[in-house]
Parts: C-alpha cells; structure tokens; sequence
C-alpha cells in the first residue's frame, strides 16, 4: 500500500494541532493556578532573537493551512496574526484544523507534482508538491510546535511527550 499527499499531511497536521490545543489549555491553567500574567507565557520565548509562543503558534497554522490549500490548489486562507490571548491562539487552531478538515483527499492526492511557490522572507520559493509537503512544510511545522512545546515546559507547565504526541 502507497502513502498518499493526503495521508502523509493533513491528518498529522490536525493531529498535532488537535494536541496543541491541549497543551495551551494545561498552559493555561498552570498560569491560572500559579497566578502567573498568561500574557507573560504567549509573549515567553526560548532567547531572545527567537519568535514568542503566539507567533510559534501562527507560524504553525500558517504553514498546514498553506500546505493544504497550495497542493489542494485552492486559495489560501488569510488569518491576522493579532492573537494575544489564550482563546484567541485556541480559536486559530479551531479554525486551521476545521478548515483542513474542508479540504478531501481527492483535493490533495496526485498533487506530487504540482508547481508551488510562495514568497517567506522576500524570497520567491518554488517546489514541486512532494518535495514542498516533505522537506518544507511538515519540517518548519514540526520546528514551530516543538518551540512551543519547549517554551511552555521551559517557563514549568507540566508537560511530557505524551502531551505532544497526544493519547489515542
């Protein structure tokens, strides 16, 4: 049996988003329950040139919400990286997975070799699908999630790798 696009992105990508979720709601109440600003956890940041938890968490759902919409070749969705609170980075992640849950398999797969570019940085990229979806998209997502994995347990919000890889 063959891996298809679809397989090998999307499902993963609510997956993690779904356990995500879960984290910044333990996050939460750890700040809740130490008395802790919840501003002071979505501004945290592993050092000091690296991006705070709220911008982990965009540029996470920015990158699966692309990924589908580019090998889906539809338009992607535009979110305004305003979120300051809890909620709001919760409502993000509601939003990224019910829109990926949009979006079928027969939208995806045969998208291997599909033309994608888009612009990060100032810089024009371009890929194929596969290679866009393998070495691009579920690299800096998994990169974005883990930050903000480490950024909650660093700043002592009770979390292990099984909150990462969530319960089944």
């Amino acid at each position: 049996m063959t891996l298809s696009m679809y397989q090998a992105s999307l499902p993963a990508f609510v997956r993690i988003l779904t356990n995500l979720s879960a984290i910044l709601t333990k996050a939460e109440a750890h700040a809740a329950a130490k008395k802790i600003d919840p501003s002071v956890l979505i501004n945290a940041r592993l050092a000091p040139d690296m991006f705070p938890l709220a911008r982990q968490i965009q540029i996470a759902t920015d990158g699966v919400k692309g990924c589908a919409a580019r090998l889906a070749g539809i338009d992607v969705p535009s979110y305004a990286d305003t979120e300051t609170t809890f909620a709001e980075l919760q409502a993000r992640i509601a939003k990224t997975i019910t829109f990926m849950q949009s979006v079928k398999p027969a939208q995806i797969d045969g998208s291997e070799e599909r033309d994608i570019q888009l612009k990060v940085g100032g810089h024009e990229l371009k890929f194929k699908g596969q290679p866009y979806l393998l070495t691009f998209v579920i690299p800096n997502f998994y990169f974005h999630v883990t930050t903000a994995y480490a950024i909650l347990r660093h700043n002592g919000v009770e979390i292990g790798k099984q909150d990462f890889l969530g319960r089944d």
